[in-house]
């Protein structure tokens, strides 16, 4: 199973072979500093939304309920679903989803096991920068070689009413038009209360990075080489990775990287850009940062000994 720091697994119910999840886009309040919270939109009560988690083979059925004030609709981001499905529908035969309606999406997981997201596909100058997003993991049927597997979702936010270099607790509106963005977070927290990830000496860690915002993100890891194992959900060949400790996720992609937990400390896993590792411009570390986190406990392998 995957895990998504801060988030929530979107729990389905089985009907006659078809699993049934539920979605509420809606207004949402999220805590990206302690005390400080951004008004934005979301799905389910949290920006970004729960993290669906399938099969492939699986056939689901999504209901989306609309709780904003205006129209929107769900794109299933790199997946290869019917037409009518895909959720973009000013040029698809794709209903949009008027205020206090609801839409099923149903398809067939026909992608192979791999890293996506969803996100509103209209108005998407003003909703996605609102928040309206979430992960979408395809699984592995025959279970994972990783010992840990975590999701990662990297966001960007605009806030009205906070001068550049200040950090004042308080609600703020989110200004989805503005290119001034001051918080940039993982699973929509910002440093210091981004989540570690936990891992033990010798294990082998995935992380899924996924980017559904405006600008490119290079995240970087410490203290450790990783290999790039999968891009937009599909699992590149040995002769196709590469060994690097920091790649660039662009607007719309996703990418897996995989490392084994070899080098003990608290090691920091951050966006290398600078204005992005710092919370509105403010002089400490802050921002799309986390830290991986290793824990005392049985050595897997020698290098840890």
């Amino acid at each position: 199973m995957v895990i998504s720091p801060e988030l929530q697994t979107l729990p389905y119910v089985m009907r006659q072979g078809v699993k049934f999840f539920e979605l509420i886009a809606e207004p949402v309040e999220r805590e990206l500093l302690p005390g400080l919270w951004i008004r934005g939109w979301g799905y389910n009560g949290s920006i970004p939304g729960p993290t669906i988690q399938v099969y492939p083979g699986d056939y689901i059925n999504i209901r989306v309920y609309n709780a904003l004030p205006e129209a929107t609709s769900v794109h299933w981001h790199g997946l290869d679903i019917p037409n009518n499905m895909d959720g973009v529908p000013e040029v698809e035969p794709t209903p949009l989803i008027k205020p206090g309606c609801y839409f099923d999406y149903h398809f067939l997981i026909t992608n192979p096991p791999g890293t996506h997201m969803y996100h509103t596909h209209y108005n998407v100058a003003r909703q996605g920068m609102m928040g309206l997003a979430g992960g979408l993991v395809i699984l592995d049927p025959h279970g994972s070689s990783m010992d840990r597997d975590y999701f990662i979702m990297l966001q960007e936010f605009a806030v009205k009413g906070l001068p550049m270099g200040v950090l004042e607790e308080g609600s703020y509106e989110v200004n989805p038009l503005s290119d001034d963005l001051q918080f940039f977070t993982m699973n929509g927290r910002c440093y210091p209360k981004t989540t570690p990830l936990p891992v033990q000496c010798g294990e082998w860690v995935r992380a899924r990075l996924a980017n559904p915002g405006m600008m490119e993100h290079p995240i970087h890891l410490h203290g450790h080489q990783f290999v790039v194992t999968a891009a937009d959900g599909n699992r590149l060949g040995e002769c196709a990775r590469m060994r690097k400790n920091t790649i660039a996720v662009s607007s719309g992609e996703t990418w897996d990287i995989e490392f084994e937990a070899d080098n003990p400390g608290n090691w920091p896993l951050h966006c290398h850009i600078p204005h992005h590792s710092a919370n509105n411009m403010t002089k400490e570390t802050g921002g799309m940062f986390t830290i991986v986190q290793y824990h005392s406990g049985p050595a897997k392998t020698k290098s840890c000994l």
